[in-house]
């Protein structure tokens, strides 16, 4: 058995070279290990963020609450990865640890995905394990973000059938199955860049600001609305990279504390998963401190790609989440976690158990959800994976559109396919578990209720819609436009 197991890191990272067309030169393409151990806390070394280890020893700082959970696997829970044939030897204690990891995709690849898989979804075509390979190694070559997924992610993929498997569909690219964009589609579709008064930090709405202070996840969407600047250069994009340097985070701390309408700040990236636990409490600790801040989030597609983090006690993070939560409170200010599941096959005991903990300690956890072709563009898998989310005490806050940004034609669904699900999902889960389903208006324009419309054509597939509450940048009164996709428009 070929052995993958890593103790560097909880990701495997691909950037494609160019590729030849034969299937037999796509052995000679690795994948790339991003060693996200290095951006976290270790036992050797807990020194925050922009301070040296001389001022580290002057510092006044109380230790962390240090709050262990339970390490011993209960006897009847399912080890669900052993279903992976590379880790059929792997032990949960293994598997629960966050910084566990598989080495190289391609290698990866070659030792799960069977001699044959279904090709069509009625599973009458095949096709052979190499042809599938190569299939992926040229989608990596044409796609816009670098591939990382994370062990847990990779665990819950059918791999029997993973040319039609959700998880895949999101994040391991098929060249055959990506269609030509929309004239209209860019990297940057909702003018981030624009909205900037200083690098990293996006000012859109009056009261509200997106602070960026790292371009790095776990695991890369295919589909992000960021992949102009998050993940590794890509031979199709060259990123605007959001390093977390001082300089730069002084700058937005500064914008902000100095902008006394801004009240609302999100702490994304990249991921705040990626930060720190001294450099999230840093954050938090800034702006629990700003008396203009009221409210801020932290956003990070963690719980659902990697929730053994939430339960690994060697890992700081959550609790350094949970202290500022703890903290912000006694202050009067709020704080939430808002997280990204898409589909229900995401979600295994081990979130549960995460998401329990969270509860139990009083973090505020809302998910926003993208709408994707072929992922979760059904009732039945979008009722499902709401209900689910608010059993597990994770509130469903929206439900996106998918943006019009480049490579991503295939997952975009038409305006028509959100109204239909809302119509028919509301009113068979409480109104307070019931998602927004939205738009982000391409071109700056914000959120904006998908039934908010001002026009639609299902024919041209042009809607327009209006933001009268986001002003500047000669916005006024400014008409944005969401297009379908081109191939689902009527002959």
């Amino acid at each position: 058995m070929v052995s993958l197991l890593s103790r560097h890191g909880p990701s495997v990272c691909l950037r494609a070279p160019a590729l030849a067309r034969t299937v037999t030169a796509v052995p000679h393409r690795q994948a790339q290990v991003a060693d996200v151990g290095k951006g976290l806390e270790t036992t050797t070394s807990r020194i925050p963020l922009f301070m040296n280890r001389k001022s580290a020893a002057k510092s006044t700082t109380p230790a962390p609450i240090v709050r262990p959970v339970a390490t011993a696997l209960p006897q009847d829970r399912d080890e669900f990865w052993r279903e992976v044939p590379v880790w059929e030897n792997v032990s949960a204690k293994d598997f629960l640890s966050y910084r566990w990891s598989v080495t190289k995709l391609f290698k990866f690849l070659q030792a799960v995905v069977p001699e044959e898989v279904p090709l069509n979804e009625l599973g009458t075509q095949m096709q052979s394990r190499d042809e599938f390979i190569a299939d992926v190694m040229e989608g990596v070559a044409a796609a816009t973000m670098a591939i990382r997924m994370t062990p847990y992610i990779l665990s819950r993929v059918n791999w029997e059938n993973p040319r039609h498997d959700p998880i895949i569909r999101q994040f391991l690219p098929l060249k055959s199955v990506l269609i030509p964009d929309h004239p209209k589609l860019a990297l940057d579709s909702l003018h981030e860049e624009a909205d900037s008064p200083v690098k990293g930090l996006v000012h859109r709405y009056s009261d509200k600001a997106l602070f960026l202070p790292t371009s790095v996840c776990p695991t890369y969407c295919m589909f992000c609305t960021r992949s102009y600047a998050v993940g590794a250069d890509t031979d199709t994009v060259t990123k605007a990279s959001l390093k977390p340097t001082r300089r730069r985070w002084e700058e937005a701390f500064a914008y902000i504390e100095n902008t006394p309408a801004l009240q609302d700040i999100v702490v994304s990236g990249g991921d705040s998963y990626y930060l720190q636990p001294d450099q999230l409490r840093m954050i938090g600790d800034r702006l629990i401190g700003m008396p203009n801040i009221k409210r801020f989030r932290f956003a990070s597609k963690g719980l659902a790609v990697a929730p053994s983090r939430i339960l690994d006690e060697s890992d700081g993070w959550v609790n350094a989440l949970i202290d500022i939560s703890n903290k912000a409170k006694k202050a009067g200010k709020a704080v939430a976690w808002h997280t990204h599941f898409n589909h229900p096959n995401e979600i295994s005991w081990i979130s549960k158990d995460a998401s329990q903990k969270l509860f139990e300690e009083g973090v505020m956890v809302r998910n926003q959800t993208v709408l994707l072709r072929g992922v979760n563009d059904d009732v039945d898998t979008m009722s499902k994976l709401i209900r689910d989310l608010a059993d597990n005490k994770v509130f469903p806050y929206y439900v996106y559109q998918c943006d019009m940004v480049e490579r991503v034609e295939h997952l975009r669904t038409p305006l028509q396919t959100i109204l239909d699900l809302e119509a028919r999902i509301r009113g068979s889960i409480a109104g307070f578990m019931m998602p927004q389903f939205v738009v982000d208006l391409p071109a700056g324009g914000g959120k904006r209720l998908a039934c908010s419309y001002e026009s639609y054509d299902p024919k041209t597939g042009l809607s327009t819609y209006m933001a009268p509450a986001v002003t500047g940048r000669d916005k006024e009164n400014k008409v944005y436009e969401y297009y379908d996709p081109i191939d689902t428009l009527p002959n």
